[in-house]
């Protein structure tokens, strides 16, 4: 009877899950599971891993383990367009010695890879892809994901490769529930979807709506699969959810198919980043191989960045925590690579002048790595000289306080550090972010509100706020009261290296943070260093030493670690001999330019997660000079002294992204 319960539940997950067509109602599949919970619970004994009531259970990890890929999962290389698209073919023909080749072509979608293994019939590890050699083992997150079978309609051993993704819809949701709880909204499905996977708590995993596309069969004890079309057709039979795709003739039919997908990429439910193009016959692509970095069968078209044309309406300056005044247009909407469009930042005052931006122009913008809005250009031949020239202002809009551009930095800042409340607000949204002190519930609204009622200053006096205090203020009752203050106690005992990054210190993210933690090991001895002992750390420069000097001399700052460590804030930590495997160990990075996908605390993360280091200075000791966005000198210079230079894509291949 429990056996065919479950086969009946399976079912009705495949029809909903992966056809999209239920047969039965929401209430009738809740009614048919918590029977078999009843049945289970009753007879413990009978309870499989492969069973519906088991995607989600277990306790949280420590840490993810790490998976050895049984065989390389290589980087695709990109075309960008139809010359590119036929070098391929023709590399194709020529090494095949035949014209007479099947292509598959699919969509790319715009997600975290996942490699999944089944052994007789049952889903048993899924693993990320890592450096392409090494993954992380995320076999729990992975099962809480409903389109994906735990078990086979055949009892065989298969190794796959599909793409984890978060739905348009799905993200849309999230981010609203994350807004109303004051949360900080996911920048991109993509990376919604990565965070979800990389949850150490597979309960959370299982909220994020995740879904899966399968696309390719990697290992597999079966015989008669000859194409890659016919390895899709037999996954599709044992329950898979496969990615779309469709067999051309030639090169040329793949080209029209790029470029239909080009124009209606929108229309889709997910994103995708472009189209993948692969050769059909497996045997073939044995025969084709792979260089040391991609497969010769195999390559991405990548989308052009779409762009549209707006106007400028106005542009206005928001103050930042280090007090940087930040230019913004405000722009008449538009849509653009899937959403609504009215805002673009402008960075600073030598950019506005370097594209002659002026308030009412028409202008070409773009989502930078199909993300971040972007003004590319000003269309100057729209000009009807109405439109105005943009002027930083002299006193900061927010306190007045005087605004200065010191020596060749291209930020204006409010010198108003001690009393201008925009700062101020944002020390304290920075100090309760996620990769600072993490602390649930304590978002902008929240904060906006304590401080216009005069119940916290700084962010030190926010474990100073009880239950009553917070009972009075807008949407706050008593549950979400007592899970705030819960939050707040809970944030004393964070690591070292993010209170380090929470305290606000101009120049020092989050990696620096944790360069910081391992030589020093407590607020005390850092608040202690010189600008000469700071210097002689690899990572730390002239700039972020002297600003770590001046923070802790500054009496105000002095007054707020107190009053951190009078609540018992967590102000150390012991010294950690870390013995994992970390692909760019000892490895030194320097970054230049504008990151599209990153911000520059971010990639740095990343780096020094992986066992790498990030300087500010090049040096023939460099081993990567990471380019983005108007690169300046730093970019001949690592010519010069042969430093190996990696734009975005290439920084992402090398970390196995």
């Amino acid at each position: 009877m429990i056996n065919n319960l479950r086969e009946e539940i399976r079912y009705h997950e495949y029809r909903y899950y992966v056809l999209d067509s239920p047969e039965i109602s929401d209430a009738e599949y809740d009614q048919l599971m918590k029977k078999l919970e009843r049945l289970e619970k009753e007879n413990p004994e009978l309870i499989t891993v492969d069973s519906p009531t088991q995607r989600v259970g277990g306790e949280p990890l420590e840490s993810f383990a790490k998976v050895e890929h049984s065989t390389p999962m290589l980087s695709l290389s990109n075309a960008f367009n139809d010359g590119e698209l036929r070098d391929f073919a023709n590399r194709v023909y020529k090494l095949a010695g035949t014209r007479e080749i099947e292509f598959i072509v699919e969509h790319k979608i715009d997600g975290l890879s996942a490699i999944l293994t089944y052994e007789r019939g049952r889903y048993v590890q899924g693993a990320t892809r890592g450096n392409g050699i090494i993954g992380e083992d995320v076999t729990e997150n992975i099962r809480t994901i409903r389109s994906l079978p735990l078990r086979l309609k055949k009892d065989v051993n298969l190794e796959l490769r599909g793409e984890v993704y978060i739905a348009k819809g799905d993200f849309e949701k999230i981010n609203e529930q994350r807004l109303d709880r004051d949360e900080e909204p996911f920048a991109n499905p993509r990376n919604a979807a990565a965070g979800s996977i990389r949850q150490l708590d597979p309960r959370i995993a299982a909220e994020r709506s995740l879904s899966i596309l399968v696309y390719d069969l990697l290992s597999y004890d079966l015989e008669g699969i000859d194409t890659h079309s016919q390895a899709l057709n037999f996954l599709i039979e044992q329950g898979f959810k496969v990615n779309w795709h469709q067999k051309c003739d030639n090169i040329d039919e793949v080209i029209e198919l790029c470029k239909q997908w080009t124009e209606e990429r929108d229309k889709l439910p997910f994103e995708i980043d472009g189209i993948v193009i692969k050769v059909n016959n497996l045997a073939l692509r044995q025969e084709l191989g792979s260089t040391a970095k991609s497969p010769r069968w195999a390559i991405a078209f990548k989308f052009p960045a779409q762009l549209k044309t707006t106007v400028i309406k106005d542009i206005i300056i928001s103050v930042g925590r280090t007090g940087a005044l930040t230019p913004t247009a405000l722009l008449q909407a538009v849509e653009i690579a899937g959403s609504t469009v009215s805002r673009a930042t402008l960075h600073n005052e030598d950019e506005i002048k370097r594209k002659d931006i002026r308030i009412g122009d028409h202008v070409l913008i773009k989502k930078a790595g199909d993300v971040i809005p972007k003004v590319v250009k000003v269309i100057k031949n729209k000009r009807n000289g109405s439109e105005r020239i943009f002027q930083m202002p002299d006193s900061c809009p927010v306190c007045g306080g005087e605004v200065a551009r010191e020596g060749d930095e291209a930020v204006h800042r409010c010198t108003n550090v001690t009393s201008c409340p925009a700062q101020r607000r944002e020390g304290i949204i920075h100090f309760v972010s996620r990769n600072a002190m993490n602390i649930d519930g304590v978002g902008p609204a929240l904060i906006d509100q304590l401080l216009d009622r005069d119940l916290i200053e700084d962010y030190a006096d926010l474990y100073g706020l009880n239950k009553d205090m917070l009972l009075p203020l807008d949407r706050i009752g008593e549950k979400s009261a007592a899970n705030v203050i819960e939050a707040i106690q809970m944030s004393k005992q964070r690591s070292l290296h993010r209170l380090i990054f929470a305290l606000g210190i101009r120049h020092v993210g989050a990696g620096v943070g944790r360069v910081l933690t391992e030589h020093y090991h407590s607020i005390s001895n850092l608040s202690r260093a010189t600008q000469e002992e700071l210097e002689q750390i690899d990572e730390i420069g002239p700039v972020i030493a002297a600003s770590i000097v001046y923070f802790f001399k500054e009496i105000r700052n002095q007054r707020v670690i107190d009053k951190l460590r009078a609540a018992g804030v967590k102000m150390e930590e012991k010294k950690v001999v870390d013995n994992q495997e970390k692909p760019l160990q000892d490895k030194k990075f320097v970054f230049t330019g504008g990151l599209e996908k990153y911000t520059r605390n971010e990639a740095k993360e990343l780096v020094l997660s992986a066992g790498g280091k990030v300087t500010s200075s090049l040096s023939k000791n460099t081993d990567y000079l990471v380019v983005g966005d108007n690169p300046g000198s730093k970019f001949e210079k690592a010519s010069e002294l042969g430093v190996e230079i990696l734009n975005e894509e290439g920084f992402d291949e090398l970390l196995g992204l």
